[in-house]
């Protein structure tokens, strides 16, 4: 319901409407949208009239359809959380914006840099804002450690360096969506890998060159499910990367070097930050996740959409701009083109 009163684009409560109440939306974000303060879940969305359906009682959600252009064009609906697979992002996206709603999108945000572009551009014509579910930015772990970045804990950042190895699935049935290039565009790298390229982005600036080797071990695999990279930040910062995705090892990890020191924490898993002094002397940093993942950055888009376009109020880390910069990396990864 539009508040007259506010700023310019500003609404004092967000109805939601999700297009796609799949896995994702049941603990990560679903709920989160009746949790934020000035929100509440309107809608959903899913295909299987049954599972659709479902949702919405296990979920206390109003109002169920099979059918996105009533999720899209519902008067009850003031913005869309797009939560399909990557390869109908763009176009519920361009969808939405065409209706002149805000969007939240899942990530990776697209399955090419020119969706990306598309999707960015098609927001901005409408003079909607639109966002993107890196939701890590927001979270208070990997916040503690961008605290400790700038405040200059470890020094200057001089390196950064991921590793990332996930068990393969026990056969082609088992694989799902996220194996099948025309869906995910780029199997479990662009799934689970954009996380930590983005975190890296917010951290330390955008990625100014990419490049890979890369291997399919699995024989039934797709998709590339080995990629071993280099890149270097704008700043100068150089990086390297392992993602492994076709054994049975589980490793995970982000660590950064600094002239001081250094900072390391698991990107997917649970476990603590460790930052190591000049000295050698290692403090443990225990900072649990919401049960929601993906409340504090619903939060942001909440408070930036309460703000208006017209006012210097709080912004949302997480945006089309920053995450298409992930995406051009993803693609110079495994397409071999410009970062």
């Amino acid at each position: 319901m539009t508040n007259l009163t506010a700023p310019a684009g500003a609404t004092t409560h967000v109805r939601w409407g999700i297009i796609g109440c799949g896995d994702v939306t049941e603990v990560k974000s679903g709920p989160a949208f009746d949790r934020v303060r000035h929100s509440s879940l309107a809608a959903v969305m899913r295909r299987d009239a049954r599972k659709a359906e479902d949702y919405a009682r296990r979920h206390g959600v109003p109002r169920w359809t099979t059918d996105p252009d009533e999720i899209i064009e519902a008067d009850d609906v003031d913005a869309v959380y797009v939560a399909t697979p990557p390869s109908s992002h763009a176009h519920y996206v361009l969808r939405a914006a065409a209706a002149g709603k805000p969007v939240y999108v899942e990530k990776p945000m697209a399955v090419s840099a020119a969706e990306a572009e598309a999707m960015i551009a098609a927001c901005e014509a409408a003079g909607v804002p639109l966002f993107v579910a890196y939701y890590r930015r927001a979270l208070p772990r990997f916040a503690f450690v961008g605290e400790r970045l700038a405040a200059g804990t470890i020094g200057d950042v001089t390196l950064a360096q991921l590793e990332l190895h996930h068990p393969a699935p026990a056969g082609p049935d088992a694989t799902g969506w996220r194996w099948d290039p025309e869906v995910a565009g780029g199997g479990l790298l662009f799934d689970l890998g954009s996380h930590a390229l983005d975190l890296l982005d917010h951290w330390l600036g955008p990625i100014a060159r990419a490049r890979a080797f890369r291997a399919t071990r699995l024989p039934w695999s797709r998709v590339e499910d080995q990629v071993v990279a280099v890149f270097e930040f704008a700043s100068g910062v150089q990086g390297a990367a392992v993602w492994g995705f076709n054994g049975t090892t589980r490793r995970d990890l982000i660590t950064l070097f600094g002239t001081r020191g250094r900072i390391s924490v698991p990107l997917l898993a649970d476990g603590p930050v460790l930052i190591e002094d000049a000295a050698g002397d290692v403090s443990e940093h225990r900072i649990a996740h919401p049960a929601h993942v993906q409340e504090p950055l619903i939060e942001t888009i909440v408070a930036e959409l309460a703000a208006g376009s017209g006012a210097d109020g709080p912004r949302c880390p997480s945006t089309g701009v920053t995450a298409a910069r992930t995406q051009r990396v993803l693609e110079a990864l495994l397409r071999d083109a410009p970062a």
